[in-house]
């Protein structure tokens, strides 16, 4: 194999890919990156693929020129380390030799040993699970979704997902497909994020209906490859698997934009991640959302975010909470919080709107500034019923609404 490859594309991809592999495994090959450089009809191209064994990826880099097709498995740190230190050069030479490989900028030479490209396990293809060939464990959905739609679904979920612990389920998001109708639901046991959309184009085989569990990991990376918002994501969901393929919109205007090479765009993805899926069965989350808040309460975000940061400031892990007094006479919000021998806040928010009787409750701040961070409208919505029941925040549309359950502190 030899490749010269623009230095920048090459980096990119490195760090996407180098973020799915382990940093420890004693399989010696899932530590490495594969390489293999192409020459066909529709031109050179660069494939970089890495794997934990439960999730991979696929990147295509297309600002190469291939001089001797080829592969190569390198250890992704090496790898990343290299490409990252030239950052002098605009394109750098990747050339092999059995299973060395080396790498030249200008003016500097470095020589890579690799492992044998047979050692790296095969990895999940695409193209054969949606064909339900080759083997593959076949497709039971399929579907297209617009980059941008399918990221903020993502981005108002993942935050609220379980970190380490024995309930697998939680560890990952819920994903739900029925007709013209997405959601994604994530939980802890402490908060629930549910984010509803209207479904983007279908595509295949059942594509109005599907349930599955994501794992959180492959969420974060997912995040991190569209392009544009405009990209197509087709997603594939077998009974044990998920595949994001990222496939950029086809260039528009001219005489180049027949059916023919949509289909050819289409099966050539730009980026594919895969992962298997989260076993077991999600909880009952439909159980815990409030349906009877009898005081309701608008506020600003920015203003609201801003104080709950002030108020946490004096907080420590045994007073790890906010306390909010609501006021309906003269719609304020009073937050305070108390730190043995530290101190104690007090910080006033006017509010927009408020129906019901008074009520002061205490949260966790991080819940709060948690959800804060992902709402993208200027004011958000709080329904509370008692002190001691959970709190519901919301958007206008209702397309988004977020559970949190009060913390007890002490008088």
């Amino acid at each position: 194999m030899k490749v010269i490859c623009d230095r920048g594309a090459l980096l990119d991809a490195v760090n996407l890919v180098a973020a799915v592999v382990p940093q420890r495994t004693p399989t010696p090959a899932l530590s490495c990156v594969k390489i293999v450089a192409t020459k066909g009809p529709g031109g050179a191209q660069l494939t970089l693929s890495g794997s934990d064994a439960e999730t991979s990826l696929h990147l295509t880099v297309t600002a190469v020129d291939v001089h001797q097709p080829g592969e190569a498995a390198l250890p992704a740190d090496k790898l990343r380390a290299i490409v990252a230190a030239e950052d002098g050069e605009p394109t750098l030479t990747l050339e092999t030799d059995g299973d060395l490989c080396h790498i030249r900028g200008q003016n500097a030479h470095f020589r890579v040993y690799g492992y044998p490209t047979a050692d790296f396990p095969p990895l999940p293809d695409f193209a054969a699970t949606v064909a339900g060939s080759a083997g593959a464990e076949p497709a039971k959905s399929v579907f297209s979704q617009p980059a941008g739609l399918l990221l903020d679904l993502v981005q108002k979920t993942t935050f609220a997902t379980a970190r380490e612990t024995s309930r697998y389920a939680i560890n990952g998001v819920l994903l739900k497909r029925e007709g013209k109708k997405m959601e994604m639901v994530a939980t802890d046991g402490r908060r629930l994020a549910l984010c509803r959309a209207s479904a983007g184009g279908a595509g295949g085989k059942d594509a109005g209906s599907v349930s599955c569990i994501v794992p959180t990991k492959a969420l974060n990376i997912l995040q991190k490859l569209a392009v544009s918002e405009d990209d197509t994501v087709r997603v594939a969901v077998t009974d044990s698997r998920i595949f994001f393929a990222f496939e950029e919109p086809a260039a528009g205007g001219g005489g180049g934009g027949g059916k023919g090479d949509k289909d050819k765009h289409a099966s050539q993805p730009r980026a594919v991640l895969t992962s298997t899926l989260v076993e077991g069965t999600f909880p009952p989350y439909e159980d815990v959302i409030p349906k009877d808040q009898d005081k309701k309460v608008r506020a600003s975000r920015d203003t609201l975010t801003s104080a709950v940061r002030k108020a946490s400031v004096l907080t420590n892990e045994e007073s790890r909470g906010v306390r909010m007094t609501f006021s309906g006479g003269d719609k304020r919000l009073k937050l305070s919080s108390r730190a043995p021998e530290m101190g104690e806040s007090e910080i006033g928010v006017d509010l927009s709107a408020y129906e019901g009787d008074d009520i002061e409750i205490s949260f966790n701040p991080t819940f709060l500034t948690d959800v804060l961070k992902v709402v993208s409208d200027d004011e958000v919505i709080f329904e509370l019923k008692a002190p001691n029941k959970p709190g519901l925040i919301k958007t206008q549309g209702g397309d988004f609404l977020y559970v949190v359950m009060p913390v007890n502190l002490a008088t």
